[in-house]
């Protein structure tokens, strides 16, 4: 495109180099006769009209290079349109994987958390007699409590049994020396050999054994201490 550009802007020139030369070689062949005006005048329109040609075949030539142009331009506007979206195409699919990801990291947990209630149900559960001896202490510590508070001591045992710092059964738990006051003063034992819990505390007791705990991993309860309150009992 340049070479013929060039090419043409020199035979423009070149064109119009001759066009003078002729008019000067008429005006001195002819002189000045009112014939020669005549056909002096009528080069010179030729002139301007070859000359007004040329000069819009140059007008057309800077037409077509804008053109090209607009033409170069539009695959540039194109890829600039595809990358947007495929940026954002990649943003969604980043988003989506990151849904994905917590949404299974949340079920591994629910997961994680189900298995570990079910192990801890598996260890404590050797029978009916700990369901009985759960429902009995939670009876004897808690049984003036709302029912979550009653839940929360059921939870304190059973996160005894599986801290490790404990011992691993529920009987040694609950017996352990100096831990559960109406297991030392022997109510409890009154309480497990005639079966004088609540429904309610039995329940609590079902509830715990299942998973259920409103205190997390607290060891202790006392009234009057700090920590986590749930009815007359502070968490810790």
């Amino acid at each position: 495109m340049l070479k013929y550009k060039f090419n043409l802007k020199n035979g423009i020139a070149k064109a119009r180099m001759c066009m003078a030369a002729s008019v000067a070689v008429s005006t001195m062949t002819l002189g000045f006769t009112s014939h020669a005006a005549d056909m002096q005048d009528g080069i010179l329109t030729g002139t301007a009209v070859l000359s007004m040609e040329l000069l819009l075949s140059d007008g057309f030539e800077e037409a077509a290079d804008g053109k090209k142009a607009d033409v170069n331009e539009k695959p540039a506007d194109t890829v600039r349109e595809a990358l947007a979206k495929a940026e954002e195409k990649a943003e969604e699919l980043r988003a989506q994987k990151e849904a994905e990801e917590r949404q299974k990291a949340e079920q591994a947990a629910k997961e994680a958390q189900a298995a570990e209630a079910a192990a801890r149900t598996t260890s404590v559960s050797g029978g009916g007699l700990d369901r009985e001896l759960l429902a009995s202490i939670i009876f004897c510590e808690a049984g003036n409590q709302s029912f979550e508070g009653q839940v929360a001591v059921g939870a304190v045992v059973l996160n005894r049994i599986a801290s490790g710092v404990y011992p691993n059964t529920m009987e040694a738990v609950i017996y352990q020396p100096g831990q559960f006051g109406p297991a030392g003063s022997g109510w409890l034992d009154q309480v497990r050999s005639s079966g004088g819990y609540t429904a309610t505390a039995l329940q609590a007791a079902d509830a715990a054994l299942s998973g259920q705990n409103p205190i997390g991993g607290c060891l202790y309860f006392d009234q009057g201490g700090y920590g986590m309150q749930i009815g007359a009992h502070f968490f810790h």
